[in-house]
């Protein structure tokens, strides 16, 4: 199964054949910690420098979209390293913040007119609703008459098609084409001829006016979207596919963008960091040569699994009876293959899925249950010990069981399935960023499910605690299921395991009297 999960996808000259660069790259400086959303935020001049060095050698050029936290610096060092610079300003719905912007920029344009190839007069404010078109084209008029070069705003494609007016004040128009946040997704497959498609209706709607992509990409990790799917390999073929219908097509293109960014993850889930061609923390291209895996380390994972799914089997064998059935020995199996496979994915997916302190804990928490559920209830299986009702854990004192195991396995199933609630109404109530955990979530319910099919239920009524959970999952698998759609495979997965996890539930039995 790892050696499938780790296959190499073929990058044959990604992003760029011998000899070429890109046009453009987004770049901004922020790494780590380091965020705009702190206004006490500083870039230093070495830290710009040292980064640029690495871009000069892909790229032609870089973007960037504003003029504080030490980014007016960039112009000067990029003409060290003979970049050029698409020098963006950042408009809000703040005038004195506005004023500070479009100061700055226009004494850099008019500083540095033979590196800065353009000002781009406010990124996505139309989108944001901050400022309107009117008050815009007042702005970029304004810039244009204050500079040598070339002015332009950036907008979602569909923005600019809404307010057509604004293209009358610029020198040529700017678009963003993001297939991946697309109202409808695309997939990865159909992501360049969609930006072609989209592009070309927009010189048909702007003739007489250049048309440029000011932002293109795809990320390599995070949530899908319907069919949309985030990963390394994903991310390679898009850039490629549409690096070369821009070539084809004879337009120009500013990939975004060129380190990952951590920052982004407040404001967008875990997708929103990894858009970049290099790594955050080692400032490394992530394609360094011609094939790319999604899973880079599976052979550390392969490996770890192998011994995983061995200690369950160790623990199978310590524990049988004399009697034990071929479908126990059935549910041991699933149990070591399905942590064999999936705890290894959890890990990797850990500190790309975990934002903050409370991030951090839960997926240490669904790795914990991961690893320990496939144990006790392989023990739970070999010596047919019944999934104890959860009264029987925490109801009247004269309810609750003495036997230890069954002490351990309801407490696995608690844990199962209050983190399973957490993940299961985050995506019914707040789910546009959320993350599908699928893989700790699977390895730990897999071992739940095979043990109520296996082993015989306690006597005894179904409790209230057991009903409101898979009546919850339940309702939660009806709702998460359409909205994500039928492509969103992460979805369809981790929702069977929900729906294994409400059956599982629905099976407990034990509640005395």
């Amino acid at each position: 199964m790892w050696t499938w999960l780790g296959a190499p996808a073929l990058t044959p000259h990604f992003p760029w054949q011998a000899g070429e660069k890109l046009y453009c790259i987004s770049y901004a400086p922020f790494r780590g910690s380091q965020t705009p959303l702190d206004p006490t935020t500083r870039i230093s001049a070495a830290q710009i420098d040292e980064d640029l060095t690495r871009l000069a050698q892909i790229s032609n050029c870089v973007r960037t979209y504003s003029t504080d936290y030490g980014l007016d610096q960039i112009a000067g060092i990029a003409a060290r390293h003979g970049l050029k610079v698409l020098q963006g300003l950042w408009l809000s719905s703040h005038p004195e913040k506005n004023r500070e912007q479009i100061d700055t920029a226009v004494a850099l344009a008019n500083r540095y007119p033979d590196t800065i190839r353009a000002v781009v007069v406010g990124n996505e404010v139309l989108l944001r609703g901050e400022l309107s078109a009117t008050d815009l084209t007042t702005i970029i008029r304004e810039v244009k008459a204050k500079v040598r070069v070339a002015v332009t705003y950036a907008d979602v494609w569909e923005f600019w098609m809404r307010n057509r007016d604004v293209a009358s004040a610029v020198d040529f128009i700017t678009i963003h084409i993001l297939p991946y946040w697309e109202d409808i997704p695309v997939p990865a497959s159909e992501a360049a001829t969609h930006v072609r498609t989209i592009r070309q209706q927009v010189v048909d709607a702007f003739p007489g006016k250049e048309v440029i992509i000011g932002e293109v990409g795809w990320p390599s990790a995070g949530r899908m979207r319907e069919g949309a799917l985030p990963s390394r390999a994903n991310q390679a073929r898009v850039i490629q596919d549409v690096l070369d219908v821009a070539k084809t097509g004879n337009f120009k293109v500013n990939v975004i963008e060129a380190f990952d960014a951590p920052w982004k993850r407040a404001l967008e889930g875990t997708v929103g960091g990894h858009w970049g061609l290099f790594d955050d923390a080692s400032r490394s291209l992530k394609y360094p040569g011609k094939t790319v895996s999604n899973h880079p380390y599976w052979q550390w994972q392969a490996a770890g699994g192998v011994v995983l799914a061995i200690l369950i089997f160790v623990v199978a064998i310590v524990t049988r009876g004399k009697d034990a059935e071929p479908r126990a020995w059935l549910a041991v199996t699933l149990n070591a293959i399905a942590a064999g496979v999936l705890v290894g994915w959890a890990v990797e997916n850990a500190p790309v899925e975990s934002l903050g302190v409370g991030g951090w804990v839960r997926s240490l928490a669904m790795i914990a249950v991961a690893v320990v559920s496939p144990f006790v209830l392989t023990r739970g299986v070999m010596k047919a010990v019944p999934m104890p009702a959860l009264a029987r854990l925490f109801g009247p004192v004269e309810w609750r069981t003495s036997d230890r195991l069954a002490q351990v396995m309801a407490g696995v199933l608690v844990a199962t399935l209050l983190l399973g609630l957490l993940v299961a109404l985050g995506l019914v109530f707040d789910p546009r960023y959320r993350d599908f955990p699928f893989a700790p979530m699977t390895a730990a319910i897999v071992p739940l499910l095979t043990h109520s099919l296996v082993v015989r239920r306690a006597e005894g009524r179904r409790g209230a605690a057991e009903i409101g959970g898979t009546i919850l999952l339940a309702l939660s698998v009806i709702y998460i299921v359409p909205n994500e759609s039928l492509a969103n495979w992460q979805s369809l997965w981790l929702c069977a395991t929900f729906a294994a996890l409400a059956l599982t539930l629905w099976r407990v039995r034990g509640v005395p009297g």
